[in-house]
This record gives structure tokens, C-alpha cells and sequence, in this order.
């Protein structure tokens, strides 16, 4: 691998994304995603006794997936790399606890899923890993609980407020041609060209029901940084896709974004917006939560580069480093964003 100008990775191997799996709630199973989902489930607590174990069960269904979309065994996945918004990401914990594989417990907040798989990927690259798992999830009920009230509470969400994901996602990442069922079946390798380490950004948003607004600057600075360390212009892209912004925080990251002369508005999605019909299902801003980018990555985005219908895209998911102290302490909400340069083909 090799740095290219400040800031971006360029990965020579071009690790590939041998397996990926999804799962997700009643909500999110009534969006428009619906079909997309290796999974729903009907029942929030997935049977379970617990919100958090539910969440736990929810992850463990999204890579099982994603191990028998690449066809491969947990006994065989060098490393696994996954986190969660619970506190000491306890929903992953118990995932990779059960699995008994190499761990590593991340916390990026809604940006995980991009964080485990670009460090899932920079693994392979180097040879540290021949396989590396990379997941993450979010379940409603679990952080309301956590981050605001108890649901019984019934508090009001103002608009700008995002609607938690009860989803999960999963991926496997592999050397460019192991062979796998669906390669054999003739569907587009997915590789890993590229990738962008982001800087923490903060604006002094303090506003906890507005995180678009506390993220969009770390995604505007990770965006602007790789277009510039590539040489390349939105225009090169079939799609420029966000992880959890949301209406606001799209707007405001095409507003800064305007400000240095660059406009991504023709092939830029937000996973947030994607997921809920916002006017049909009442989620404000739209969706948010760990397993918001994860559940959209791995399901919709990947089976269309899969099937060659997106084969250069740019991934870039938002986190909002905040926790229920600092919040509480009067403390603004950094920002982050991580981007991965994925193509198909």
C-alpha cells in the first residue's frame, strides 16, 4: 500500500469484499429497503429477554449471512472487527464471545461500519489477515435507552431529530480472487481501491436531536480531502454515499462543500435518507444509529455493485462522538467521518 498526498490510502491488492449480510427490524422492513434485507424481524425483541441481547442476536444474523454469502466458517476468519453505540460496545462483544475468533472492539459511533472495514481491509493488504470480518449494529429501543429516555417516556423528537436503526451489517474481506459462491456465479467482485482515515471535526453543535448538523463538517473535511489526494471530481463517481446525515446534515454537507467550490449534489445519497420514507413513516430527519450505513451498505448498495448497476463509488459514514456524560456535562458533539473508494467490475 501507499499514501497518496495527505491524507488517503491506496491499496495495491485491492482487498474484496468476499461476503456481506444484513438484518433488520419491523420499521425498517416496512421502508423502502425492505426487499433488500438478507432479514426482518417482526418481533423487536427478536426473543430475547433484552433489548441489548436482542441486538446481540440481530448482529450474529447479519454476519452469519455475510459468512455464507463468501462461504466461509468462523473458524476461519483471522480476525473479527465490529462495535456498536452500547456502552463498551457490549453487542458486538457477545457476538465475537460466542464465535470465539480474534476480536477487535471498535467505537465510531454511527461511522463503524465504515471504520471495521477499512481496517478489515488495510489488514489484508498487508497480510496480517487473509480474512477479516467487519459488523456493527444499532437497535432503537437499546439506545433510547441509553442516550435519552426510557421509551415509556414518550418525549417529543423535534424535526430535526433521526430515527435510530434497529439493523446490523456484516462483511468479509478477503484477498481479490479467493473464490467464493457468488463470484463463481459470475456477479462483480467488489474491491476496496482506496481509503480515508477522518479527523475528528467540531463546530460546538451541543444539540443532541440534531446530529446531522454535528456531523456533516467531519464528512464535508474526509470528502474534500480525498478528492483532493486523488485528483478527481465527484463527477467520477456513480455515488457518493453518507452514512447517517440525514435531511439536515446532507444539506449542510452540500452547503459546505458548495463553499470550497465543490458540488457532489448529482450522485450524493445519505444511507439515513435511504432507509424510512420519511413522510409515510414519521422519522424527522431520517435514520441514524450504527446500524444505519451498515444495514444500507450491506444489503442494497453492495447487491447493486454485485450486480453491476454501482461499480465506482465513494462511502463515506458519519459518527457523533458523544456519550450520555458528555452530554449531560454541557460538552459540544465531535464529528467523523471515514470514507472507503469501493468498485465493482
Amino acid at each position: 500500500m501507499q499514501r497518496i498526498g495527505t491524507s488517503t490510502i491506496q491499496l495495491d491488492t485491492t482487498p474484496a469484499v468476499l461476503g456481506f449480510g444484513s438484518a433488520a427490524g419491523k420499521k425498517e422492513g416496512e421502508g423502502p429497503l425492505a426487499g433488500s434485507f438478507d432479514r426482518v424481524f417482526e418481533d423487536v425483541m427478536l426473543g430475547e429477554k433484552t433489548f441489548e441481547k436482542a441486538e446481540s442476536a440481530l448482529l450474529n444474523t447479519a454476519l452469519t449471512f455475510a459468512m455464507q454469502d463468501a462461504g466461509v466458517a468462523a473458524s476461519k476468519l483471522d480476525v473479527l472487527l465490529g462495535g456498536d453505540l452500547l456502552n463498551q460496545c457490549i453487542g458486538s462483544t457477545f457476538v465475537a464471545r460466542d464465535l470465539d475468533v480474534p476480536y477487535l472492539g471498535l467505537y465510531g459511533a454511527c461511522s463503524t461500519m465504515a471504520e471495521s472495514l477499512l481496517l478489515a481491509s488495510l489488514l489484508v493488504e498487508s497480510g496480517a489477515a487473509t480474512l477479516a470480518g467487519a459488523m456493527t449494529s444499532s437497535h432503537f429501543c437499546s439506545s433510547e435507552r441509553q442516550y435519552r429516555f426510557p421509551l415509556e417516556y414518550g418525549s417529543q423528537r423535534p424535526p430535526t431529530a433521526q430515527w435510530t436503526v434497529t439493523g446490523a451489517g456484516g462483511a468479509i474481506v478477503g484477498a481479490l480472487g479467493t473464490p467464493t459462491p457468488q463470484l463463481r456465479s459470475g456477479n462483480s467482485p467488489i474491491t476496496v481501491q482506496h481509503v480515508t482515515i477522518g479527523r475528528i471535526k467540531d463546530l460546538g453543535i451541543a444539540d443532541a436531536n440534531n446530529m446531522g448538523a454535528a456531523m456533516a463538517p467531519a464528512a464535508a473535511d474526509t470528502i474534500e480531502r480525498f478528492l483532493r489526494d486523488t485528483a478527481t471530481q465527484p463527477r467520477d463517481y456513480d455515488l457518493i454515499l453518507t452514512g447517517d446525515l440525514g435531511k439536515v446534515g446532507s444539506a449542510l454537507l452540500i452547503d459546505l462543500l458548495h463553499r470550497d467550490q465543490i458540488d457532489i449534489t448529482a450522485v450524493h445519497s445519505d444511507c439515513g435518507i435511504l432507509i424510512f420514507d420519511g413522510e409515510k413513516q414519521d422519522t424527522h430527519a431520517g435514520g441514524s444509529g450504527c446500524g444505519c450505513s451498515a444495514s444500507v451498505l450491506c444489503s442494497y448498495i453492495f447487491k447493486r455493485m454485485r450486480q453491476g448497476l454501482l461499480k465506482n463509488i465513494l462511502f463515506c459514514a458519519t459518527g457523533a462522538l458523544m456519550s450520555p456524560t458528555s452530554f449531560q456535562q454541557g460538552e459540544s458533539i465531535p464529528g467523523i467521518a471515514h470514507l472507503l473508494h469501493l468498485t465493482a467490475g
